[in-house]
C-alpha cells in the first residue's frame, strides 16, 4: 500500500500508524527505516519514539525535547513516557519532569497519567498515588510532616487535587503551619496558582488574593493566563502587567495578552515611555484578523475597515490548484458524504504534504477553488492560513445571502450578526452535526427548535424540518432574537447563551459592570470563550463587507455586568 500510493495522504497516515505500531512493539530497526518518509510528522508518539532512537543511535542530548513533548500530551500514552522512562534510567533526565507530568495528571483528573509517571520513578508508589487521588483531604488531613523530597511532592500531588475540587478548603490547608514551613516556594506557588486558576474559572472574587500568594516565575502556562483573567476582573492592572512579564516568550506573542499588556501599560499613572511601550505593542497585532487585532486597531484610535485586497490569482495559479490530486480526492470525498475524510485530505494537501506547507498564492488558489465548489469550510480555513495579505471575500463568504439578508432584517436582527454566527456554527455546511446532537448551519438543538418553532407560531413543526435549509435558518434566527431581547440587546452575553444555554451567561454575568472584552475573557468554559470572541469578530468584519463602511467592534461589546433590578425578564423560560 506504500509503494502503490506513494506520496498521498493516506500513504503518510498509514505510515503514522505503522510508525506507532513500531515503537510499541520496540522494532527500532523498521521504525528507523521508515521514519524519514513520514512526512506530515505531526504526532507527539512518534517524534518520541524517533528522539529515543537518536539517543539509543549516538547518545543524542535529546532530554528536553522529550520532557516538553510529554508535559503537552493529553494521555498516558506509551511513546513520550516510554523515552522519558529510558532518559530516567540513564540519567539524562530529571526526576522533576516526571513530578511535573504528575502534577498535570492530578490537576486535570487523569489519574492514570499520575500513575504513570510517579511509576517510572518508583512502581511501588503508585498504591500511594491512588490513595491521594481518592481522598486528597483524608491524607492531608493524616500527614503532618513533608521533610523528604518525595513527601513533598506527594503533599503537594494531594493538595492539587483537592484544589481542583475545592479551591477553597485547598487555601485552608496551605494556611497550615506545616505546610507553609515544609513545602518549597516552588511547591507553595504551584498550588497557589491551581487555587487561583480554580478560583478564576469560578469567578470567584478571591482569586487575585489567591494569585498573590505564588511567584510568577514557578506559575504553569495556564495559571498565569487565569491570574491575567482574574486580574481583569478585579480591574488590577499590575496584576496583568506582573503576570504577563512572568509567561515564556511565546505565550506572551499571543495577540490576548499582548492586548491587555498593551491595555495596563496604557492604565493611570503610567509613563511616557510605559505608554510608548503600550502603543509599539499595539501596532504589532493591529488587524482585521481576529478579536484583539481588531481590538488594537481601535485602541490606536483606528475603525476596523477592510484590507486591500490580495491581486487576483492567475489563470496559472488556478490550473495548479485543480490539478492537485490531493484537492481533487477530497472534493470526491465530500461529494460523496465522507466530509471528514475529504477535510482530512485537503488539509494535509495545504499544511503537510511539503514541509511549511503551501505559500500564499497557492493557498489563495485552494481557497478559490473550494469556494467556487461552494466548500465554504476548506474555502475559509484555507484563506486563513494567508500571511502576507487577506482576502476578505474568501474570508468571510456570504452563501444563501438573499435569505439572511431578508430573515434577519425581517425580526429586526443585524445580518452581520447572523453571517458571524453561522460562520463560527457550522461554516455554512447544511449538514453540519455536532457531537451533542445540533444540527444544520444554525446548529439547532431538537429541543431548541421545537421551542421556538412553539414560541413564533409553527405550530406544524416536525423535528425533521430542522435540516430544510430555510426552516433552520428560521428558527436559528429567532432564537437568537429571543436571546438578544432577553439579555437587552447584548451581543456578547446572547452570543454566550446561544452556545452554552441562556443559565450559563445569566450566571456569569453576575459580578463587577466590566468591559465585555474582559468578561468574554473570563468565561470558564474553553469552547465559549473562543465562540463569543469569534462571532463577535466575524460579525465586525461582515459589517464591513456588507456596508462598506469603517466599523467598531468596541460598540458590538459595550459593558457586562448584572441585570439590572427593575429590569423585566424578557425570555425566562429561554431553554
Amino acid at each position: 500500500f506504500l509503494r502503490t500510493y506513494a506520496g498521498t495522504y493516506q500513504e503518510d497516515r498509514l505510515r503514522n500508524d505503522w510508525l506507532l505500531l513500531l515503537g510499541e512493539v520496540r522494532d527500532w530497526a523498521t521504525f528507523m527505516a521508515e521514519y524519514p518518509s513520514f512526512r506530515m510528522n505531526d504526532d507527539r508518539e512518534v517524534r518520541c519514539y524517533a528522539l529515543l532512537t537518536d539517543f539509543n543511535a549516538t547518545g543524542a542530548d535529546v532530554a528536553a525535547q522529550v520532557a516538553d513533548l510529554w508535559l503537552q500530551q493529553r494521555d498516558a500514552d506509551d511513546g513520550c513516557a516510554h523515552a522519558a522512562e529510558i532518559l530516567l534510567k540513564a540519567r539524562k533526565m530529571k526526576p522533576e519532569v516526571a513530578w511535573q507530568r504528575a502534577r498535570i495528571g492530578m490537576e486535570t483528573g487523569r489519574l492514570s497519567v499520575v500513575t504513570q509517571a510517579v511509576g517510572l520513578l518508583n512502581p511501588d508508589w503508585t498504591n500511594k498515588i491512588k490513595t491521594i487521588f481518592s481522598g486528597p483531604g483524608r491524607y492531608l488531613d493524616e500527614k503532618h510532616t513533608a521533610l523528604l523530597p518525595r513527601t513533598k511532592e506527594f503533599v503537594t500531588l494531594g493538595l492539587i487535587r483537592l484544589a481542583a475540587s475545592d479551591p477553597v478548603e485547598a487555601a485552608e490547608q496551605m494556611g497550615r503551619l506545616r505546610w507553609r514551613t515544609q513545602l518549597t516556594q516552588e511547591e507553595r506557588s504551584y498550588v497557589w496558582g491551581v487555587i487561583g486558576k480554580r478560583a478564576a474559572q469560578r469567578l470567584s472574587d478571591d482569586a487575585s488574593g489567591y494569585f498573590a500568594n505564588a511567584q510568577d516565575q514557578y506559575l504553569a502556562d495556564e495559571h498565569l493566563e487565569w491570574k491575567v483573567r482574574a486580574a481583569l476582573r478585579a480591574g488590577n492592572w499590575k496584576q496583568v502587567l506582573d503576570a504577563t512579564a512572568a509567561m515564556n516568550d511565546t505565550l506572551r506573542q499571543d495577540p490576548a495578552w499582548v492586548y491587555w499588556r498593551a491595555r495596563a501599560l496604557k492604565s493611570d499613572g503610567r509613563s511616557a515611555a510605559e505608554r510608548a511601550q503600550a502603543t509599539a505593542l499595539l501596532e504589532s497585532i493591529a488587524s482585521v484578523r481576529g478579536f484583539y487585532e481588531q481590538l488594537a486597531l481601535e485602541e490606536l484610535g483606528r475603525s476596523i475597515s477592510l484590507p486591500e485586497a490580495p491581486a487576483p490569482t492567475t489563470e496559472q495559479e488556478k490550473a495548479e490548484a485543480r490539478r492537485n490530486p490531493a484537492l481533487a480526492r477530497s472534493h470526491h470525498a465530500i461529494r460523496i458524504g465522507l466530509r471528514s475524510e475529504g477535510d482530512r485530505e485537503w488539509n494535509y494537501a495545504v499544511r503537510l504534504h511539503e514541509p511549511g506547507g503551501m505559500d500564499d498564492r497557492r493557498l489563495l488558489a485552494a481557497a478559490e477553488l473550494a469556494c467556487e465548489r461552494e466548500d465554504w469550510k476548506n474555502c475559509i480555513n484555507t484563506s486563513e492560513r494567508t500571511r502576507a495579505f487577506i482576502a476578505m471575500e474568501q474570508r468571510f463568504p456570504m452563501p444563501l445571502h438573499d435569505a439572511v439578508i431578508a430573515r434577519a432584517r425581517e425580526i429586526g436582527l443585524d445580518p452581520s450578526y447572523v453571517y458571524g454566527l453561522i460562520r463560527q456554527e457550522s461554516r455554512f455546511l447544511m449538514d453540519a452535526r455536532s457531537g451533542v446532537g445540533a444540527s444544520g448551519l444554525m446548529q439547532v438543538m431538537p429541543a431548541t427548535a421545537r421551542w421556538t418553532a412553539r414560541k413564533i407560531g409553527m405550530d406544524d413543526f416536525k423535528s425533521h424540518q430542522i435540516y430544510d435549509r430555510d426552516t433552520n435558518i428560521t428558527i436559528g434566527t429567532a432564537y437568537l432574537k429571543l436571546a438578544l431581547d432577553d439579555f437587552a440587546g447584548s451581543m456578547p452575553l446572547a452570543a454566550a447563551a446561544y452556545n452554552a444555554g441562556p443559565g450559563r451567561p445569566r450566571s456569569w454575568r453576575n459580578g463587577p459592570v466590566i468591559e465585555a472584552a474582559a468578561w468574554a475573557e473570563n468565561i470558564p468554559f474553553n469552547e465559549t470563550r473562543d465562540y463569543v470572541k469569534k462571532v463577535l469578530s466575524n460579525t465586525t468584519n461582515y459589517a464591513a463587507l456588507i456596508t462598506g463602511k469603517p466599523q467598531s467592534l468596541k460598540s458590538r461589546l459595550g459593558m457586562v455586568g448584572p441585570r439590572p433590578a427593575a429590569a423585566p425578564d424578557v425570555n425566562k423560560d429561554l431553554p
